[in-house]
């Protein structure tokens, strides 16, 4: 069990979890939990440790999903998977960063840039879609959009 984390320390070892995928449904409950007393200098760290995270998470969940493609052969229910699973990783992620903790003109801006990953993601898959002249991939990720959440 993850306590929730109240000093910048238990945030940091949470976050370590967070980073590493271990235990994602404690964690989540945690981070929702946690406090902290946002005064300067240790705003800046957390927020840094934070954003760390979710861009490794991100960078992971990109990896991933094109590990899964490339393994997929081609077969419409293997990319639609590696699809979903993107979208399920990037959802999460919009969840997590979306801490009560943050302040929120800094917790919108947090959210937006994870947004505007998966927004751009989603333009990035259209677009190398369209080379695809039997219009089959376009239509996959035209209906398993990974920025719907």
């Amino acid at each position: 069990m993850i306590t929730r984390p109240t000093t910048y320390s238990e945030w940091a070892k949470v976050l370590s979890v967070f980073k590493s995928k271990t235990n994602d449904q404690e964690v989540i409950v945690a981070m929702k939990q946690g406090t902290l007393e946002w005064q300067s200098g240790v705003a800046e760290r957390f927020s840094k440790r934070l954003i760390d995270a979710v861009n490794s998470r991100m960078n992971a969940a990109s990896d991933k999903f094109q590990s899964d493609l490339n393994r997929s052969g081609s077969s419409e229910n293997a990319i639609v998977q590696a699809l979903l699973s993107l979208r399920k990783e990037m959802a999460f992620l919009a969840d997590a960063i979306n801490l009560p903790v943050l302040p929120v003109k800094d917790r919108q801006h947090y959210l937006n840039l994870v947004l505007e990953q998966a927004d751009n993601m989603q333009k990035s898959l259209e677009d190398s879609a369209k080379k695809d002249r039997s219009g089959k991939m376009s239509s996959i990720v035209r209906n398993h959009k990974v920025n719907s959440f």
